[in-house]
């Protein structure tokens, strides 16, 4: 099978050396691949430049907007078999820069700035656009929420599903509690203790699901 990944964390410039982004090492994104790799599976992997998981393989973008352009120049689109959507993608970008005494444009913010305003916009969710790039993929999305109880989580990525034409989310953090969880429409379907056990059974589940 032919399998996307993406991983680690996009970033939304500030100035030209600052931006703003998530926490995301990449570590799972480049397990999964390791896995579907030995499994004998054609996988293509793109890792935010900011992960700390690397891959030879991988290609890197910084912003939202560059995993956007690389997923739209996959070659044959139509013949990927399975999305597994893990990238930690900035939700917001800079719409405004108010320096007071400095100039909005500069390349590097000084640091004698006494105090920077930044005005943050919300981005396009590229999970939306999925679907249509991906018409006939087994797309998996990804929710981490530290804020709520398992079960808010769960509700969460059923609604991630439903909103996005997905077929299946996988809920961690704080709120869900340790491991990992499988939902699909229907609800949760499976957990997970660790990164490998969560790739070792996605792998399973996904040779499964399409009848390999």
């Amino acid at each position: 099978m032919r399998i996307v990944i993406t991983g680690g964390p996009s970033g939304e410039p500030i100035d030209r050396v600052r931006v703003i982004t998530n926490q995301s090492t990449g570590e799972l994104a480049v397990r999964l691949a390791r896995r579907l790799a030995a499994a004998g599976h054609s996988t293509e992997l793109f890792l935010g430049e900011g992960a700390i998981f690397r891959s030879d393989s991988a290609k890197y973008f910084r912003t939202n907007d560059d995993l956007h352009r690389l997923l739209r120049d996959v070659v044959e689109r139509h013949k990927v078999k399975a999305f597994f959507h893990a990238a930690a993608l900035s939700d917001f970008g800079v719409e405004k820069l108010a320096i007071p005494g400095g100039t909005p444009n500069a390349g590097k913010i000084s640091s004698d700035a006494e105090f920077i305003q930044l005005r943050l916009v919300p981005k396009p969710k590229l999970i939306l656009q999925l679907r249509d790039l991906f018409p006939n993929a087994y797309i998996v999305g990804w929710k981490f929420e530290l804020d709520g109880a398992p079960g808010s989580v769960v509700l969460k990525g059923i609604r991630q599903i439903q909103l996005n034409r997905t077929d299946a989310c996988v809920v961690n953090g704080e709120a869900f509690g340790p491991g990992f969880g499988f939902c699909t429409a229907k609800g949760l379907v499976h957990t997970a203790a660790t990164k490998d056990d969560l790739a070792n059974w996605l792998v399973e589940m996904l040779e499964q699901q399409l009848q390999l």
